[in-house]
């Protein structure tokens, strides 16, 4: 099956926000340094969402079903674009970007149920547990918007009395990027 590209240009695609008991969220290292980001991936045509979110938290971090609890998900479709430089110029149709259903799951195994070896070329290297807000501040910057826009619409189910307290570095280097996000938004979803 292939990847699902919509007319616009936009692979759809799950993204994963796995949390542990402490309200720390799993990031993965992509191989050889490439920088850290949480678990996605593409849907297959005909691919219902949850059945994308557990074939890939299967094939990028070894975890099956019984290993989670889904906490929520995002409303509908956040999407972004993707650099000139990062756009696949020779496919068919051409994608720009991705549009994402974003998953909050709750982590029940132990960690050492996560692995890496389930494909012939894992998507990470490394991984750690790191405060809510962390990630944000670590993914490639193009997907920043859309990071800080799923942790705000799933952190609400996660924490019922508030969001974590933003850290230190936020207003200086996410204003831009919250700005950017509402900005960044598609109409139409």
């Amino acid at each position: 099956m292939s990847d699902w590209i919509d007319r616009d240009g936009f692979r759809a695609n799950v993204g994963i926000v796995l949390m542990n008991q402490s309200g720390q969220l799993w990031l993965g290292r992509r191989p050889g340094g490439r920088g850290w980001q949480f678990p996605q991936g593409g849907m297959r045509r005909g691919e219902a969402a949850e059945e994308s979110l557990f074939r890939e938290l299967q094939e990028e971090i070894g975890l099956v079903e019984k290993d989670v609890r889904i906490v929520a998900q995002t409303r509908r479709w956040l999407r972004y674009r993707l650099p000139a430089r990062y756009q696949r110029k020779d496919s068919k149709p051409r994608c720009i970007g991705q549009k994402q259903r974003w998953f909050l799951l709750e982590m029940r195994a132990e960690d050492s149920a996560i692995r890496f070896d389930t494909t012939s070329e894992p998507e990470f290297d490394s991984w750690r547990w790191v405060d809510f807000w962390q990630p944000v501040r670590e993914v490639i910057y193009f997907k920043r918007p859309v990071y800080a826009r799923a942790l705000h619409e799933l952190g609400g189910s996660a924490f019922p009395e508030g969001l974590p307290d933003y850290p230190p570095w936020w207003r200086r280097d996410v204003r831009a990027v919250q700005a950017a996000a509402d900005d960044s938004a598609v109409a139409g979803e």
